[in-house]
């Protein structure tokens, strides 16, 4: 039987932005004690009157909490709007509880008595002169921004997307979100589909309008790239979006036709009969098939093929590098310097890197101009280091303009080199690859490096491992473990996990530290204590290692107990002592926190996957910095939704770092995500010190597992010309 509690919200403990699930903490009429609320109840705000219908249920780890099937707004929604505009924090001076005392005294008044009546505000508790002069200061620089804001969180939109809405649109907001709201989901990084879709039914778009159909199969295709696919299957994609919408399939076919008509999707026929039907969105099939035209036309130019005498480069090589290449690097730089494409693969302590020096080297004194580059600023950096040459990431080298979103290095202004080398070549998606081969004149050589067994980029396709599959472009495989890099174990382990193999561990000499150790536990609340207590005590008192900068705790998912999220929790709350704090959308960011940004933005030129820390906060505008390599990003709080703590991330997101000591909790809950390459990319991402902590079963599982989820690209049917 229903049930329905009307009260306050105190506090967002957890929000998701993309399905709207959220856990407030309630101050429900006739309860003493603040009580626990879930559901899908976006929008709320701390200090808001709200209305909820459901019933009481007991979770089994957090106990008795009302389970919200509907809920409503107390106030009118003029009222509501001005509530949540002026308590969001964008007219200093304002807080939620100074927004809930000045519209409980003027109600839907409030803002013309604001503008209007200003000296008005002094009869309300806690406005004194100073404090009306600067929200005046605020309401004068926000009035542009008022009626937009209004608008929005009016109808359940929170004030960062409320912000982010009108910095991307402007007055044109309320037009752009009334004709379609969809847009929102394809315009502005963190609306989903669900936020857009829940904005459309509160302004009466029907359920089953094209404009609908046709935002739900983009959606659909999208979350397909974020899957690392580049295409999907036409079927594949029909049946999500009709499980997604709910509407009939002929309305959807409509909606395919519209797209494909209006180029916003390519479907294309293939397979042995023609009948499979490929689904991609624009951008992606662009790239594909232009990447496999331009490999393919550089394939078809002439080799200038450069002379190498072994004992004289073996000679340079001793002078300038104080290096003896083996019989495979020699094979190695044989093949770059006979190729116009060549791939170098090999797992750690192959020689990648002092093979990199080695065709620098050579190349440098047959006078050739090299250019070296790498997919992260992380990457870039590091291969600066070791090769004590500059390197710029792939953006940067392309001269990529923040002002038009392109890249202005191309086919028709090309890079001026003559020799082009790609390390971590395994990161690059399909869409990066593509600009960079544009930009790669015909008269240049090309060296793409990096470990084929690591896990695909984060973006969609598998270039390197296409490329290599396709049998066109020539690949060395390096195999030797060198002596140095044998006598450690992370490197040994992450051969042997690479061939299927368990990770050796030598009896442990409490005297003597290792650099890989596995720790057994299968109780998930005790890996976490056991990880906490490691990043606060055990490594940091034995190994010297920052708990903070030096330890990066990587796990294979976001969820669950051992995921992201709660690791994150726990080690800022274990590592981060600051009361220096900002909360938004039930996310805590503490001065001193390692974070990370989670997307692209090139505007403030800053990445997918670059780690920074919080330098200050500014809560009253509310503003973060935060502090990336020596150089300050600012935040606003339209920007927030782009970090997250960073304790923790995913073995993906880790991708071209190094971090003097890695802890990895595997355990059978990570079961569907437990394969060979994550393992392996994990480990390999470790300079001095490696620690497993959970289950010899779970281990074993992943170790077993060769066999990771196949991306759906047809980049190396491409280069075979199979179509």
């Amino acid at each position: 039987m229903s049930q329905t509690l009307e009260g306050q919200v105190d506090r967002i403990v957890y929000s998701n932005d993309q399905n709207l699930y959220t856990v407030v903490r309630l101050k429900a009429k006739g309860i003493p004690e603040p009580v626990t609320v879930v559901g899908r109840l976006a929008g709320t705000t701390p200090g808001q009157e709200i209305r909820v219908s459901g019933k009481w249920e007991t979770h089994t780890k957090y106990g008795r909490q009302f389970r919200a099937n509907s809920y409503s707004i107390s106030l009118p929604v003029q009222v509501q709007g001005i509530r949540k505009y002026l308590g969001s924090g964008l007219i200093q001076g304002i807080g939620p509880e100074m927004a809930n005392r000045l519209v409980k005294r003027f109600g839907e008044e409030t803002l013309e008595v604001i503008e209007q009546r200003p000296k008005d505000l002094l009869d309300v508790e806690g406005i004194g002169e100073k404090r009306l002069q600067m929200i005046l200061d605020a309401w004068e620089d926000q009035k542009e921004v008022r009626n937009v804001m209004i608008f929005l969180q009016g109808h359940g939109v929170s004030t960062g997307y409320s912000a982010k809405i009108f910095k991307q649109y402007g007055q044109d907001a309320i037009r752009v979100v009334t004709e379609n709201p969809y847009r929102l989901a394809t315009d502005i990084f963190g609306i989903g589909f669900a936020i857009a879709d829940q904005i459309a039914e509160k302004i009466n778009i029907p359920r089953n309008s094209i404009i609908r159909a046709e935002a739900g199969i983009l959606h659909v295709l999208e979350k397909m790239t974020e899957r690392g696919n580049v295409y999907g299957l036409y079927d594949d994609v029909l049946r999500q979006a009709e499980e997604l919408l709910g509407i009939d399939q002929s309305i959807l076919q409509r909606a395919f036709a519209n797209l494909a008509d209006s180029r916003r999707i390519v479907v294309e026929d293939f397979g042995a009969d023609k009948k499979e039907k490929g689904v991609y969105l624009k951008a992606f099939h662009a790239a594909e098939t232009g990447l496999a035209k331009r490999v393919n036309a550089f394939l078809t130019v002439p080799v200038r093929s450069h002379e190498m005498d072994a004992g004289k480069v073996k000679k340079l090589l001793e002078k300038r590098l104080a290096i003896t290449p083996s019989t495979e690097q020699m094979s190695a730089l044989q093949t770059t310097l006979s190729s116009k494409i060549s791939i170098i693969t090999g797992g750690p302590g192959t020689g990648k890197t002092t093979l990199i020096n080695a065709i620098v080297t050579v190349f440098e004194a047959a006078g050739k101009g090299v250019l070296l580059t790498a997919p992260t600023g992380r990457a870039a950096k590091r291969l600066s280091e070791v090769t004590r040459h500059e390197a710029k990431t792939i953006h940067r080298l392309l001269a990529y303009s923040f002002k038009n979103g392109k890249f202005q290095k191309n086919e028709r202004n090309p890079l001026d080199a003559d020799v082009i080398i790609v390390d971590e070549a395994s990161m690059v998606d399909v869409f990066l690859m593509y600009h960079l081969l544009k930009a790669v004149p015909f008269t240049a050589v090309l060296i793409l490096v990096g470990d084929v067994c690591q896990l695909p980029p984060v973006g969609p396709g598998n270039c390197l491992r296409d490329m290599i599959d396709s049998g066109r472009i020539p690949t060395v495989f390096l195999t030797q473990i060198f002596r140095q890099a044998r006598e450690s174990l992370i490197v040994v382990n992450a051969h042997r996990i690479n061939a299927g193999q368990f990770p050796t561990v030598r009896a442990q000499n409490r005297r003597k530290l290792q650099d890989f150790y596995f720790i057994q536990q299968d109780d998930a609340e005790k890996v976490v204590s056991t990880i906490k207590e490691l990043c606060r005590e055990r490594i940091p008192n034995r190994f010297k290692l920052n708990p903070i900068t030096d330890i990066q705790v990587l796990t294979p998912m976001h969820k669950g107990i051992v995921g992201t999220t709660n690791l994150n929790r726990v080690l800022q709350q274990a590592l981060n002592p600051s009361n220096d704090t900002i909360e938004r959308m039930g996310r805590t960011f503490k001065l001193g926190d390692k974070v990370m940004q989670i997307r692209n933005n090139y505007s403030k030129e800053v990445f997918n996957g670059d780690i920074g820390t919080i330098i200050h906060v500014d809560q009253k505008i509310p503003r973060l910095t935060v502090k990336y390599d020596g150089r300050s990003v600012v935040y606003d709080l339209a920007d927030f939704d782009e970090l997250v703590l960073a304790y923790a991330v995913s073995v993906h997101k880790s991708q071209g770092s190094e971090y003097p000591a890695v802890i990895l909790p595997v355990m059978t809950q990570h079961f569907v995500l437990l394969q060979r390459n994550l393992i392996y990319t994990a480990v390999t991402r470790a300079r001095q010190l490696v620690v497993l902590i959970g289950t010899t079963r779970a281990l074993a599982i992943a170790i077993r597992n060769d066999r990771p989820q196949k991306r759906m690209t047809r980049l190396a049917f491409r280069l075979k010309g199979s179509e």
